[in-house]
């Protein structure tokens, strides 16, 4: 096998071929070497005990790949990541990286089966925000009946707060174009709870990936997961796309007060007009905040989320 160019290696002492990891599974690496070829590694030993410690190899992680003298491929050395995806762990685990090197996170979210629900999108928004990605709104099946009506709460509550939106739908057509658009470029993770038609959006705009795209349940507008673990997937006309599993709501891990008012775009500039530096906009007088809200500037549903996602923590 070719694999290409080679880069040395800090001790000299071998090759590395750079790429990027597509999928991890079983401890088998994927990967999209940069000379064009995609191959499976094992992790270094060593490697692995240093990460043992740490966070694991995910999609979408910088690595260095060698070859030995029996031909097997190893990933010698991950590179320093620019952003991090992270999700809380479960029964207070510590948390966990799902992907790496993301530009932004598309929410998405339906318009109806399953029921829109502003806070969950306010959840996918603000795990955007922390984790220093381009959050954006992504609403799907807007051929529903009905779907119009969301219009002037998503203009009121979003777009108002600073944030992109785009009405989509499979079925119809309607914002495939502009979807791809957001996609061409960098690393979008597609986030949001089962069922809301993640795997189809993609489908749509690359049927080659041929996607499995799972049911809802009637009974209790649920989807069924499609996909096991967050993979990189190389879209035709450029960018890559991380899938992730499909999950229902999000949870944080422990944030400083002011970490999570800073995920919401409306605060800010607002912060230094408070009367305490330290103000967290919740029970502090003479706060820019509160009295933005009361003036009308920032909406009353946008910082009731603030205050739910500030006292869970």
């Amino acid at each position: 096998m070719r694999l290409g160019p080679v880069t040395a290696s800090a001790d000299r002492d071998a090759e590395y071929f750079p790429g990027v990891v597509l999928e991890t599974v079983g401890g088998i690496y994927q990967v999209a070497l940069d000379a064009g070829s995609t191959i499976q590694a094992s992790l270094r030993g060593r490697l692995k005990q240093e990460l043992r410690l740490g966070d694991r190899v995910v999609a979408g992680d910088r690595v260095d790949v060698a070859r030995g003298d029996d031909g097997s491929l190893t990933i010698e050395a991950v590179h320093p990541r620019r952003t991090r995806l992270v999700r809380a762990g479960p029964g207070g685990r510590k948390p966990k990286v799902v992907a790496a090197n993301v530009d932004r996170l598309a929410a998405v979210m339906a318009a109806d089966h399953p029921a829109f629900r502003p806070e969950t999108a306010d959840r996918f928004l603000v795990l955007g925000e922390v984790c220093g990605l381009e959050p954006v709104l992504v609403v799907n099946k807007m051929d529903l009946p009905g779907a119009e009506a969301l219009g002037p709460a998503l203009e009121k509550r979003f777009h108002a707060a600073g944030y992109e939106i785009l009405l989509v739908s499979v079925e119809s057509g309607r914002g495939i174009p502009e979807f791809r658009d957001l996609l061409s470029t960098g690393i979008t993770i597609l986030a949001g709870p089962s069922g809301v038609g993640k795997s189809s959006l993609l489908n749509a705009i690359a049927p080659g990936l041929k996607l499995r795209t799972g049911e809802v349940s009637r009974r209790e507008g649920r989807g069924k997961h499609t996909t096991v673990s967050a993979r990189l997937l190389e879209l035709p006309g450029g960018g890559w796309v991380v899938d992730t599993p499909g999950f229902s709501e999000v949870e944080f891990w422990s944030l400083e007060p002011m970490d999570m008012a800073r995920a919401f775009p409306e605060f800010r500039g607002l912060e230094d007009e408070c009367r305490f530096r330290s103000c967290t906009h919740l029970h502090e007088p003479d706060c820019a905040v509160k009295e933005a809200l009361e003036s009308g500037a920032i909406d009353a549903s946008r910082y009731a989320s603030y205050r739910q996602l500030s006292s869970s923590e």
